[in-house]
């Protein structure tokens, strides 16, 4: 009689976290939620529009290429990555995009960012952030007409139907005057035209602003608090750990503590990093990603401050007021130099390989 085979490993070195693929990505989803419906909130139908179309598009183009490589489906969907992908990648657009910005995007994050290398594991750079870097390149214009907040109920804000015209492309006159820009797009309009930035942010209450989160911005990244009690909600889940997070923060708040000292009308404050963009976004949610990050702690670390390091170089001194995507992709292409020259210890061995001395 052949006895029934056991349902999971028996013996070492296998071992099992008590979780999968699929709780993960709903636990960071249920983390997103809270910033999620302070942007619909901050901005109404339009950004919800744009929201399900962007996540949409990034399942479509998932289940597309599956069909295509003859996998299975619905197995692969369930597993919430693609809807993830294009979560993220919608919290990172304006607002009021119009509508094929979500799509395209959605559809490139998935095809493009993930299942041409392969899949769920394969791919070397984080698919939203290709998909976004991809569009602000490709359309500069609809990737920077940001929207000043207009809650939902409030006296202007359009419903259920003028959002759908709005993300469609019919948006109605009367809504351009709620054109804005975001506070680094501003701060560095003003600087070009020879304003320094203790008068131009004088009146603009900027710490405060950046607490509440009401302000114009991408549609997820002006809730920082919430974000950062989602990443925190992570870490006590140990879904992520401290690295990435805390060496990107601390390295941003670094650079720019040490830049507004000398010169605090040239270079915006500590807070203002912190607080402002996809500071948080990206050191809880994007940077933490299993795939494009290093495997061992030090390695998390040396990623973790060199995203920090390049977002400031880039808000400060680069082509774009917001840097914290390309710095994730620059560093994802560093990952396996980080994994080569930064690895774990062999159980049973020391840094340099060599065996441990056992006392007797």
């Amino acid at each position: 009689m052949i006895p029934p085979r056991p349902a999971g490993p028996v013996a070492a070195p296998h071992a099992t976290a008590g979780t999968n693929v699929t709780r993960v990505m709903l636990w960071v989803c249920a983390a997103l939620l809270p910033a999620t419906l302070f942007g619909f909130w901050l901005y109404g139908w339009p950004a919800i529009h744009l929201w399900w179309l962007t996540t949409a598009s990034a399942i479509a183009g998932e289940a597309l290429c599956l069909r295509l490589r003859r996998q299975a489906v619905l197995p692969s969907l369930c597993d919430a990555s693609a809807l993830l992908t294009g979560w993220l990648l919608a919290l990172s657009l304006p607002p009021w995009a119009p509508w094929w910005v979500g799509v395209v995007g959605g559809l490139f994050a998935t095809v493009i960012g993930k299942q041409v290398f392969g899949g769920l594991g394969q791919n070397l750079f984080n698919p939203a952030m290709v998909a976004r870097v991809m569009l602000l390149i490709s359309f500069p214009v609809p990737m920077t007409a940001w929207t000043a907040p207009l809650p939902l109920r409030s006296a202007n804000a359009p419903g259920f139907v003028d959002g759908l015209w709005i993300t469609f492309g019919a948006r109605p006159e009367a809504l351009d005057a709620m054109s804005s820009a975001t506070l680094f797009g501003y701060a560095r309009s003003e600087l070009s035209r020879g304003v320094d930035l203790l008068q131009s942010l004088a009146a603009t209450q900027a710490p405060t602003i950046n607490l509440l989160g009401e302000r114009a911005g991408s549609l997820g990244e002006t809730a920082s608090l919430l974000i950062a009690a989602g990443g925190l909600l992570l870490l006590g889940l140990r879904l992520i750990t401290w690295h990435i997070p805390f060496a990107m923060l601390a390295t941003l708040a670094l650079f720019a503590s040490f830049m507004h000292s000398l010169d605090p009308a040239r270079y915006l404050s500590v807070s203002t990093h912190l607080l402002s963009g996809a500071a948080m976004l990206g050191a809880f949610f994007i940077a933490t990603d299993y795939v494009t990050s290093p495997n061992t702690a030090a390695g998390q670390l040396v990623f973790g401050a060199g995203v920090g390091f390049l977002s400031y170089v880039i808000r400060t001194w680069g082509g774009y007021p917001e840097g914290v995507a390309f710095a994730v992709l620059l560093m994802n292409a560093l990952t396996p130099v980080i994994d080569r020259y930064v690895k774990p210890r062999i159980y049973g061995r020391d840094r340099r390989g060599m065996p441990l001395e056992i006392e007797s």
